[in-house]
């Protein structure tokens, strides 16, 4: 007699994907760095053989999220790098994620180990795309201290933005907020998402960043929520988002 029919599997890449965890191609990396494991087994090739319900994959040690999507805030504390594990085994954003429960969430954007303030982090890959991506996403917001007093020409300079890199780097507002005798506070509006874009353009004024701290993305505000503090959001938060 036949024997029972065979598991179909696919290559893990494309069942993390079909999971709605990430492209495949993100995917591909995240195999490719040893994020993922197989049954307590690294597994390093994005096309190892996997069936499509395998319960035992994790990402970073932890079972990917199932069922309804979680999504939460955190106010970043300086010192901490965006990432599940670091190479250098610096401290992450995870530690400040303790007690937030069972299955996997991924920062939404990044913030620099130098910078702090709000960051999200989510269960669903389609809302963090539309958060991300740099063309239609929110605007996201910062409060900037540096060892200048900007005056008028140079915050329109800012906004009218320079060709650094091989990129024009602008900030959509740039707002003085309060200045002391060596130094101010900016309010900088960012329209699109590029690599340290806020640093960078301000080196590009000979204006050194003392602290940079993102307070809002699109409505959503950090508030009072205190420092390595996270919480979930709720349908108003996700609303505000893309007010």
């Amino acid at each position: 007699m036949p024997g029972p029919p065979r598991r179909a599997h696919y290559g893990l890449a494309r069942v993390l994907s079909k999971r709605g965890l990430c492209s495949r191609s993100e995917a591909a990396r995240w195999i490719a760095a040893g994020r993922v494991s197989v049954g307590g087994r690294l597994v390093r090739d994005p096309e190892h053989p996997t069936a499509p319900d395998e319960p035992a994959i994790e990402v970073d040690g932890i079972a990917p999220a199932t069922g309804t999507p979680r999504y939460l805030m955190l106010n970043k504390p300086r010192g901490l790098v965006t990432t599940a594990a670091d190479e250098r085994g610096r401290d992450t954003v995870y530690r400040c994620l303790d007690g937030a429960g069972p299955g996997w969430i991924a920062p939404v954007g990044r913030l620099d180990k130098a910078s702090e303030g709000l960051l999200l982090f989510g269960s669903d890959p389609a809302w963090a795309a539309r958060i991300t991506d740099p063309s239609t996403g929110p605007a996201k917001t910062y409060h900037v201290q540096v060892d200048a007093i900007p005056d008028a020409a140079m915050l329109a300079a800012l906004v009218e933005g320079r060709d650094i890199d091989g990129e024009r780097l602008r900030a959509a507002s740039a707002t003085l907020l309060r200045a002391g005798t060596r130094n101010a506070w900016l309010e900088i509006v960012l329209d699109e998402g590029r690599n340290r874009q806020i640093r960078r353009l301000l080196a590009a004024f000979d204006l050194g960043v003392l602290r940079l701290v993102r307070v809002k993305i699109g409505g959503l505000a950090l508030g009072d929520l205190s420092k390595g503090q996270w919480r979930e959001l709720d349908a108003a938060d996700l609303d505000a988002l893309w007010s």
